[in-house]
Parts: structure tokens; sequence; C-alpha cells
């Protein structure tokens, strides 16, 4: 499989156009399309600077000339999931053409989205890489050829590959730049490139409140890196009887 990540700016995407006008943001968590119909269905997870930034970008997207069905499922804050349909974009219909197939979530913000698609083979992704060409602006973020073992292999260990997510979320902003400065700066290297003293100038703290800044920040993504331990040994244990 040839995966290709891309930054995509689709001129006949309603939440495109909405992201470009309002404060909003858009992240899939469910998508499904119909090919009878050619629309898209999903659930989306919309996020806004604040209350009056999602107001105007829900009202926005739900008043789009592109917009076939739309339903508010829920709303907590500046944060809503939606329910929405739109018509087969020409990115979509590019991408099908070629037997591609969307991997991963679409994240859509500031007049563009990511895209995740898969190729089963490099002539597909190049000729749908030049038809897309024609009317989408694009920029290839990565290519990379993954095997069929390597993408299970990520499939089968998705449970723990979120569980070290979780713990990197449970940062507070002062851990992860300390643990960011940290590892950039060589504090875990031998010998060392940087020590506490370093990190103490760089955040303007004491080395004690350093030393505690990064302890915690350790302590909390290592916790969730050795609980997903008994998953992978017990995968291990399976290809090895």
């Amino acid at each position: 499989m040839i995966s290709v990540t891309m930054d995509m700016v689709q001129y006949d995407c309603p939440y495109i156009d909405v992201t470009d006008e309002t404060d909003v943001s858009f992240h899939t968590m469910h998508w499904d399309f119909n090919t009878a119909q050619r629309k898209l269905e999903t659930r989306i997870l919309v996020r806004g600077d604040d209350r009056g930034a999602l107001t105007n970008g829900l009202g926005a997207l739900q008043d789009h000339d592109r917009m076939l069905e739309f339903e508010l499922l829920s709303r907590r804050g500046d944060t809503a999931v939606i329910k929405s349909f739109i018509g087969q974009t020409d990115a979509m219909r590019t991408i099908r053409k070629h037997d591609g197939y969307i991997t991963g979530p679409f994240q859509i913000s500031d007049g563009s989205e990511r895209w995740n698609v898969g190729f089963d083979s490099a002539d597909n992704t190049d000729n749908a890489l030049s038809d897309l060409e024609r009317n989408n602006d694009f920029r290839v973020e990565s290519r990379n050829a993954t095997s069929f073992e390597e993408y299970l292999d990520v499939i089968q260990h998705l449970g723990a590959a979120k569980n070290v997510l979780d713990g990197c979320r449970e940062l507070s902003e002062t851990e992860r730049e300390t643990l960011r400065k940290a590892v950039d700066g060589g504090y875990f290297r031998t010998p060392r490139d940087a020590d506490l003293g370093t990190l103490a100038e760089e955040f303007d703290v004491s080395k004690t409140a350093a030393s505690n800044n990064l302890r915690r920040a350790e302590a909390k993504v290592l916790e969730r890196v050795v609980s997903s331990f008994p998953e992978i040994e017990s995968e291990e244990l399976l290809t090895h009887e």
C-alpha cells in the first residue's frame, strides 16, 4: 500500500469554505460514502475558538449551498458533534477513480484539510496526484510504501497506540514543553548536552521546579507506555507459538 498524506484545498467543499470564513475546525469521527447516491455521510467533531465562533460556524455550514443534510447531535461549550451529508467533491471523485481509499480521519482548519489516502500501487498514486492538480491545490506532506504486515501491525495495536496518545494528552502545557526542551536539548543523551540548570534557565524557574515538571511528564508518559506492554507481549507470544 502507498500511504499519502496531503494538505488539501478543495474549491467545492463546504467544510473548507466554513473554516476559511469562521473560527472553527472539523475533525471527522466517522464517514461513509454512498456510491449509489454519490454523497458522503459524516459525523464530525466541530471546535470553535469560543462559543460565538462555534455558533457562527454551525450556522454557516448549515446554510452552505453544498450542504445536503445537517443535524446537530450534541453541543457543549465551544464543541459540537454533527451529522452531515455533502455531494461528491472533485477530489473525492478523483481519488475513487484511481482506486484510492481513505486511511485516516479528515482534519479541516484554516481553509485546508489534511487527507490520509491509500493506493494499491505506485501507478495509481501517480495518476491520482496528477489528476488532482487540475482542480485542486494540495501539497504532499508524506508518501510511504507500507507492507500489509506493517499495516496489520498498526491495526492490531491501536489500543496500545491510543493509550500512549492519552498519556501525552494528560500532560499540562508546562510539562509538555519541559519534556520537549529536554529531548531537543539533549538532556537524555550520554553524555548530556543539557542539564536541570539548562532547563531551569529556559523556563526561568528553579532547578527544583524544572525537575518536578520533568519528572511528572516522564511519569505520565512512561506509565502509559509500560501499561501497553501486556498487549504487545501477548502478540509476540502468539507470533512465536
